[in-house]
């Protein structure tokens, strides 16, 4: 948070007048609305990323060429991990569609009007903005390719479809999956895949105009993707009627910016990547539902189901068995009501509501400390330098663990590494390559694992762990960051990451 700040200062030549923090979104990356004296306001950014920092900037910054409605990127720190954007407001398309939404999907003409605003402004991020485009600037990869889309239909292979525990062959599949992959890659687009096309990354300017974020995972790709991303949203609950009215105006838009196919050729495509997009959804709904036990994924389900549903009856699709496992799990029984409440739809489903953290009769009472019973669990985790001190706990509890990384190869011995830390890539290759760091967090994990359960358990309010390393730069970032993840991961608690000597802190929550 000083870095940021003081990059504010030096970019409008005045300290700030106040900082709030903004909601939390699906990334690592924090957000500040940073005020002036005038009450103007810019938003401040926090990425843990480079990489993905970078791809951000870097589109945001030939969009704006482009004359594209995107935030004005106005100021970013030497090392990317902090930068400073046009604040659009705070009204997203989301939550300007949310009546519809809640009316079970009868939209009023407004919101009519600005889902039609919006689908008809996606050609021309897509198209204009792809021009003069640097692809090998994307993050995580420069283009949408067959072995992302099989990691994808295996990621529903795994979180989805197989703990439902339906009877399929596997190598039947795997064929119909690598054929799926390849029609969905056959044609060729000089087009920018948004990636991530959904109303919560619209905002509304006061007119109702549309502008675009949290581009960074965007790539060069078929245009179909977004418009099967945003119209088969599962909560949305658009209706047929209001798809197809869309769908034309997103065709007749994207006429001023290429030559587009037949209509017939057009809709054929895009219920391919309607059928990718509904997997990929159930994949992800799999593991942050089912396995994470997030309630909202759960919720979701039925109506990612019901969108599944309705495109098998089109039978348009040239993967016999992949249909026939598609058709078979949606008649098991914990998919056919609707109106069921999905979070206690468990059965075909290795979970459990028992609670894990349950007290064993032997521990006896919990009234050994006056932490005891106060809850809810806080973990502090901080990365360091041996040179500047271990971190204070403030907390006035003195639980936790003090890890000493000098122990493993440092990459910051050698030259390409020493002005990158422990949360950019090269780095993270060097040390998982290396293996030392992995087979030491290892044993922290289960040191780390025990103590979260009991301190569940009793109630506890804080625990903490710190790793230190000679600069506080490159090992203990690492391991502090992932050790970070894997409990908030694994225990959904919320922790409170400071990488000390870099000026990184932020928080991860549900």
């Amino acid at each position: 948070m000083k870095r940021l700040l003081e990059l504010y200062q030096r970019w409008s030549g005045a300290q700030a007048a106040g900082v709030e923090q903004l909601p939390a979104a699906g990334s690592n990356r924090v957000y500040y609305r940073i005020a002036a004296d005038d009450g103007s306001t810019v938003i401040g950014a926090i990425g843990t990323s480079r990489d993905e920092n970078h791809a951000f900037i870097y589109l945001s910054r030939h969009f704006a060429q482009r004359q594209l409605p995107v935030p004005a990127v106005l100021a970013v720190d030497d090392d990317e991990l902090r930068y400073i954007v046009a604040d659009l407001g705070s009204e997203t398309l989301f939550h300007a569609l949310s009546g519809g939404r809640e009316a079970g999907g009868r939209y009023n003409q407004y919101e009519k009007q600005l889902l039609v605003k919006t689908i008809r402004a996606l050609p021309n991020i897509q198209m204009r903005g792809a021009r003069g485009l640097e692809w090998e600037q994307c993050y995580p990869q420069p283009e949408f390719d067959e072995n992302s889309v099989l990691f994808d239909l295996n990621y529903f292979k795994y979180c989805f479809l197989k703990p439902t525990d339906l009877d399929f062959h596997e190598l039947k599949l795997e064929a119909n999956f690598r054929l799926f992959a390849k029609d969905l890659v056959a044609e060729k687009y000089d087009s920018f895949m948004y990636r991530d096309f959904q109303a919560r990354n619209v905002m509304l300017d006061a007119q109702g105009n549309p502008y675009f974020i949290d581009y960074q995972g965007g790539r060069k790709g078929p245009f179909y993707y977004d418009l099967a991303s945003f119209l088969w949203q599962a909560s949305a609950k658009y209706s047929h009627k209001l798809r197809r009215e869309l769908i034309y105006q997103y065709y007749d838009s994207l006429k001023d910016y290429t030559e587009v196919p037949s209509v017939r050729h057009f809709v054929d495509r895009l219920s391919l990547f309607v059928l990718f997009r509904t997997l990929q959804v159930l994949g992800a709904y799999g593991l942050r539902g089912y396995f994470e036990r997030k309630k909202h994924f759960i919720d979701s389900i039925p109506y990612a189901m019901q969108n599944l549903r309705e495109l098998l009856k089109l039978n348009v699709f040239p993967y016999p068995y992949l249909m026939d496992v598609l058709r078979r799990m949606t008649e098991l029984p914990q998919f056919t009501r609707i109106d069921q409440p999905a979070v206690n739809r468990t059965d075909g489903y290795k979970t459990t509501t028992t609670n894990v953290y349950e007290a064993n009769p032997q521990d006896g009472p919990a009234t050994f400390s006056k932490y005891d019973g106060k809850g809810p669990l806080v973990v502090k985790v901080f990365s360091f330098s041996y040179h500047k001190g271990i971190p204070a706990d403030d907390s006035g509890n003195g639980g936790g663990y003090v890890f000493d990384c000098r122990s493993t190869h440092n990459p910051g011995r050698y030259e390409p590494y020493k002005k990158l830390t422990g949360l950019d890539e090269p780095v993270i290759r060097f040390l998982e390559d290396d293996g030392e760091i992995l087979t030491f967090l290892d044993s922290v994990y289960k040191l780390a694992d025990t103590h979260v359960s009991r301190y569940l358990q009793r109630g506890f309010t804080s625990l903490m762990f710190s790793f230190g390393c000679t600069g506080g730069q490159h090992r203990s970032v690492y391991a502090a960051q992932h050790l970070a993840e894997h409990i908030h991961q694994k225990y959904h608690v919320e922790v409170r990451v400071c990488h000390r000597e870099q000026g990184i802190s932020f928080v991860l929550k549900d």
